[in-house]
Parts: structure tokens; sequence; C-alpha cells
């Protein structure tokens, strides 16, 4: 789950990380009065969404008045942000962060992530932070640094302050980079991040280390535990079928394709995807399902991907373990006469009772014209393909 900049700012303060002063304003009217009570001689009107290049897109701009402050928020409120992270479809803006403008004489970049090569949670740094960290660690990868953590003991002091001296700090600024570089590593903890990052951290020209920018990436399968991290959630940065699928425990991502995939686990997910794809065909989504699939789950899934127009067959490919294929069969029968499937829909059953199953299929053929059932898995994509041919 992703937080909003001014939700992981809030955070990171209540954790000992300095941030700047600022507001959060929903209306034109709201940032010029913003900006008046910050009593700054300029500010930056923020687009507060869950996307990247928000700066490039225009959705980040200082201000030197109430009246700038005003149109900012109004071009800002009424579009739709495009960058290279959205999509062409954009999303929308409905929050604003209006702070000080801080004049910065040195940027860093901070990150703490999950290192997968290493298994562990890793403290990234870079003396090159900004909006261009992402070119830094392509075309100059040995700027960037990393630090793993200790899967008990976390980020060990003597790790921060070598890091701070490896950044360039010296002096005093050592020791306030260090216990920052902690207090980061203490959110990450706390809160079940996956992602904590400080982009840019800086040191102003009047003497001052911020973090003027943050992000709060939160792990789903912790939320449980936090339950008032978990209700910050902006459900209107989601595509709708998105949320939908969350909600029926569904794991889907949609994709541009025109070939529907429901898939009862992630490894057979990805193999369907590939085989739609070998036999000339482009799948329109990935759907797991998950093990232990029930007919509601069947039902909402099948929903979920009957409402996106593009798609013109669907492939069902379930293994049958937990969930015996006769009761699967049964499930995606209840499943199209509640949904109706009026586009073909092949089937391809294994496991547990598939024979009990494929005669339950066989059965239901007569009032679901559109269903069919195939053998394996490369029949069952050649009958799809060639069914929306």
């Amino acid at each position: 789950m992703k937080l909003h900049e001014y939700q992981a700012r809030q955070i990171l303060a209540e954790h000992g990380i300095p941030v700047p002063a600022a507001q959060v304003v929903r209306s034109p009217e709201a940032a010029a009065e913003a900006f008046k009570s910050l009593q700054a001689p300029a500010c930056v009107v923020k687009a507060q969404v869950h996307a990247g290049g928000r700066g490039k897109a225009g959705f980040v701009k200082r201000v030197q008045s109430a009246l700038e402050a005003a149109a900012a928020a109004k071009f800002m409120l009424s579009n739709r942000m495009i960058s290279r992270q959205t999509g062409p479809e954009g999303v929308p803006v409905s929050v604003l962060l209006v702070a000080p403008a801080v004049n910065i004489a040195k940027e860093f970049y901070l990150g703490i992530t999950i290192d997968r090569a290493r298994s562990a949670a890793a403290l990234i740094a870079s003396a090159e932070g900004g909006v261009e960290i992402e070119e830094v660690a392509k075309q100059s990868p040995q700027k960037v640094l990393r630090e793993a953590l200790h899967p008990l003991l976390g980020l060990q002091p003597f790790q921060a302050r070598d890091l701070a001296y490896k950044l360039g700090f010296s002096g005093r600024w050592v020791g306030e980079a260090a216990t920052l570089m902690l207090n980061l590593a203490r959110v990450f903890q706390e809160t079940d991040a996956s992602l904590a990052e400080i982009n840019p951290l800086v040191i102003t020209k009047d003497g001052h280390l911020l973090a003027i920018d943050a992000k709060l990436d939160l792990d789903d399968n912790a939320l449980f535990r936090h339950l008032d991290l978990a209700a910050l959630a902006d459900e209107s940065q989601e595509r709708p079928l998105d949320v939908r699928a969350r909600k029926a425990d569904l794991n889907y991502i949609a994709l541009d394709g025109t070939i529907g995939c429901v898939v009862n686990g992630a490894g057979l997910a990805m193999a369907t995807m590939d085989i739609v794809k070998l036999h000339g065909a482009e799948p329109a989504n990935f759907l797991d399902v998950g093990g232990s699939v029930t007919a509601e789950g069947a039902i909402e899934a099948f929903r979920i991907i009957l409402s996106d127009p593009r798609v013109k067959g669907i492939l069902v490919n379930i293994f049958g373990g937990i969930a015996k294929c006769d009761l699967i069969a049964e499930a995606l029968v209840q499943a199209g006469r509640e949904v109706a499937f009026n586009i073909p829909v092949v089937v391809r059953l294994e496991g547990t009772n598939v024979e009990q199953a494929r005669k339950i299929l066989a059965s239901a053929r007569g009032e679901m014209p559109t269903l069919q059932t195939a053998t394996d898995l490369t029949d069952a994509a050649r009958k799809v393909v060639a069914a929306v041919a």
C-alpha cells in the first residue's frame, strides 16, 4: 500500500526526522490561505499522487504569492497528472501539499528497501540525490552505496556513521546524518514498510538537514498489524478493478491484451500468459484466484474480467490440489449462471477428481454454449486464441 507524501512526512516527523512545515489543502482558496499562513517568500505546491515524475509533469510548482498558489492549485486539481509512471490515462489529483521553498546547498538520496539478491533489507544512499537519482544509478552505479541491515538488529550506529562519511558529511553533520538514517531504519521496521525513501535529503544554505520529500510503501501482508496506517489508503489513486480484486482477495493486474486469464497460483498464471502469447494473442490480465478458489471468488473473478471491454475470450487454467477439480467445476458453472458467459470461455482443469469435473462441465454445455474444455494447456491456448481470431 502506498502512502501520500504528506502522510509519509508526518510519520517521518513522528520518528524524529526533520521535515519542513507544510499544509495539506484541497482547494485553490485553501492553497492561497496556506501560502499566507506559512509566511515564506516562496512556497512549493505539490500534487499528492501515488506516482513519480510530478515535477516534469508540471505538478510541482514554485509560487511567490497567494494568487500564484491558487492558480497552481486550480490547474492541478482540474487535471489528471500524466507521467511515465502513470501511463496515458494519468491519475486524479484531489490533495495538495503547500510547503515553504527551501534554499538547497546540497542534495542526497536515502532509501531502505528489500534487496532480493541478499534476502535482506538494505539502506541505499547517494550523494547525488534529487529527481535524477534513477539516472545516477544507470550512468554511475558506483555512486550508489548499499548497506545491508541485520535481520534482527537492524541498521547499526557504526554502519550509519560509516555511510555518512562516505556520503561526504563532516563535522556535526556526521552525527546528524547518522541519527537520521537510524530513525529512517526505525520507520521502515516499525511500519512493516517495503520502501522508506527520502529524496532529496538536503542541507539548506542556512545550515539545516531536512527531508523535503518522502515516500513510504507498506507491505500489504502486514497491514493487519497497522489498522491506523491501513485507514490512510487512497483508493482514488488505484484502478477500480484493482480495488475490487483486492477486496475479493484476488491478485489482479490489468494488461493490454484480449484474452482474460483465470488461474490459481502465480507461477501457473505466468505460464498461462506466456502460452497465450506463444500462440499469437496477448493476455488481458494476470489474475490469481489462489489455491482454494470458492464459488464466490470465481464469480467475482469473472465479473472483474468481463468488466474490461477489451476482453474477447477467457482462458481458465486451474490445477486442483487443495481445492478439488469437481468443486472448482461446480464453482465455474455457478459463476457462468450468475455472470452469463457471452464470450468464448475455455477451461483446462487438471488434478484431483478431474474426471468428475469434466463431466460437470460437459453437462453444462447446453446452457453455456460458449464454454469449451481443453485436454491440456497447449490445447486450451490454441482453442481460446482461435475462438477470438
